[in-house]
């Protein structure tokens, strides 16, 4: 007779991605029960009410936008059942002090905006998208695939090696080789300076290349971000394209696990693993806080990978080197995300009134290339930035739900503070950070602080200690090329396996993960079926 609680999977962590591998296995015929720590699931892709005196205003709290969730995901988990709902988002709008803008888009009044900063780069635009797209679409088939061992022996790794020429094979010239190169090994700036002149301009291309990351736009590897960020895939599967989810990131948690429940996984909230089972090298279960056992052949944990392998599992149970990876595994943020209940809409001095491809955009505060990097140093040197980096979005433009007639929410996710700010609250310094950035925000939609009625403010530390995110980095991980496709995390182990029979890790530190896609949720279990251990 089997023990109380067995099951045929258990899944550890109740973020979207442990939602999905949860979904996929009930939608197999598995018993699943996800384990998750916190009083609700979706981690960092929420929708909360943070203001006990103000609950008809509803946030992001963290996760804030839409992109590289592939269609089949949707399809399959059939989440717009379940109401998932995509809003457009305007392409990017950026207020400058000196009253000019810029507008992104393909029309002329956005080849104007470039145009009153460089006649070159205004020209240049076109071309730079139509490059950085087609690596994109080149790059974007990777993020489906498994990364193989490359310097594997089994028939099994040679074939994964030799699938992957094959698929890259004709787009692989030399030109194609070299600007690959050059994305892996170039700084996001430097990139940049081979396409437009103006400071300006490179500055706010350059922005997709250190949003969420510990690096300023002059660090080398940051042209890869920027790339990464330009390969995204929208629910209608237009590439490069980003969203803003009805209802908030937590309604697409929320369909994910509706889902799951009802292809029969059982979800369990309150309920924090302490210790993963482990008899003879093979997971058998996990403990939650409390001591109450739960047994599966097969545990699938989407945690950190630092709080699954240094934490649940006896470092005895792990080869010395793999344990030594993890150790050194980088985490590094300096993100502050910052929460707003508004009376309205900002009037920017550059473009007044309102305008959905302006304040239904991605507004980005900043004045040009110097303005980064010097926010980065400054928090690189153990200082808060002077005049903070802010990526703004108000998703009360399309979305209704979030807040009153006539009031609105603005997500802010801002950069940078030292990165040991993950180590202490420091609430006092955040507040100062804050009200720098409202400071800047007022020099170019004056006004903009009599409209804010509450403001929340979420350091590292917060990150952390609430969510899990090692370190406050929303990627589970740097984005650096020695923490990319074959080595996320750990050589050897970037399949979705792990040193552990049994054990298959599916983060957002492991290959495709970054961002709210789901893509290591539907792919460890993708592996699992190769192995076929859900027999």
């Amino acid at each position: 007779m089997p023990p109380a609680n067995s099951y045929d999977a258990i899944v550890i962590g109740g973020g979207h991605n442990g939602l999905v591998a949860a979904a996929y296995l009930a939608k197999f015929g598995k018993k699943v029960v996800v384990l998750e720590a916190r009083h609700k699931t979706g981690g960092a892709a929420e929708t909360s009410s943070p203001w006990p005196d103000a609950p008809e205003f509803k946030v992001m709290t963290l996760s804030y936008t839409m992109s590289l969730m592939p269609r089949y995901i949707i399809e399959d988990l059939r989440l717009r059942d379940h109401g998932y709902k995509i809003n457009p988002l305007g392409l990017g709008y950026t207020p400058h002090p000196d009253g000019r803008s810029l507008i992104e888009g393909d029309d002329d009044r956005s080849y104007r905006s470039y145009q009153g900063y460089s006649k070159k780069d205004a020209d240049a635009v076109g071309p730079y998208y139509a490059w950085i797209e087609r690596l994109g679409k080149l790059m974007h088939p990777l993020l489906d695939r498994t990364p193989p061992h490359v310097s594997g022996t089994k028939l099994r790794d040679m074939k994964d090696m030799g699938q992957l020429a094959w698929t890259l094979r004709k787009d692989l010239d030399e030109q194609t080789v070299a600007d690959i190169t050059r994305l892996f090994s170039m700084s996001a700036a430097d990139l940049l300076a081979r396409w437009f002149e103006d400071p300006v301009v490179i500055g706010i291309q350059s922005v997709n290349g250190i949003i969420g990351t510990w690096a300023g736009p002059f660090t080398p590897g940051t042209a890869y971000v920027l790339m990464h960020h330009s390969v995204g895939e929208e629910s209608e599967g237009q590439v490069a394209s980003w969203g803003m989810p009805e209802g908030g990131m937590g309604a697409v948690a929320d369909a994910i696990r509706a889902a799951a429940e009802d292809f029969g996984a059982e979800i369990r909230v309150n309920s924090p693993v302490e210790r993963v089972l482990v008899q003879n090298g093979r997971a058998t279960g996990a403990v939650v806080a409390g001591g109450e056992e739960f047994h599966a052949p097969l545990v699938i944990t989407a945690c950190h990978p630092q709080i699954t392998f240094l934490r649940q599992i006896d470092r005895s149970e792990l080869p010395e080197t793999f344990v030594h990876d993890i150790e050194r595994w980088r985490s590094r943020s300096g993100t502050v995300k910052i929460n707003l209940a508004l009376d309205g809409l900002p009037d920017f001095t550059a473009d007044p009134g309102f305008d959905p491809a302006v304040q239904g955009g991605a507004m980005s505060i900043m004045d040009d290339l110097e303005y980064l990097e010097t926010a980065f140093q400054e928090a690189r040197a153990g200082r808060p930035a002077t005049l903070p980096f802010a990526d703004c979005e108000i998703p009360t433009v399309f979305d209704r739900t979030l807040a009153p007639e006539g009031k609105h929410v603005m997500s802010m996710f801002t950069q940078w503070v030292p990165e040991t700010w993950s180590e202490a609250p420091h609430h006092h310094e955040l507040e100062a950070y804050a009200d720098r950035l409202m400071d800047r925000f007022e020099v170019v939609a004056p006004g903009f602080k009599d409209l804010i009625l509450h403001r929340q403010i979420i350091g590292p530390w917060d990150m952390e200690q609430e969510y899990g995110l090692i370190g406050g980095n929303i990627f589970h991980g740097e984005l650096t090329v020695d923490q990319l496709f074959h080595m996320r995390p750990a050589p050897g182990f970037a399949d979705y396996r792990t040193p552990i029979r049994g054990l298959y890790q599916a983060s957002s530190a492991t290959h495709a993960g970054g961002g709210v896609n789901g893509l290591p949720g539907h792919h460890v279990v993708r592996e699992i079926r190769k192995d076929k251990a859900l027999r």
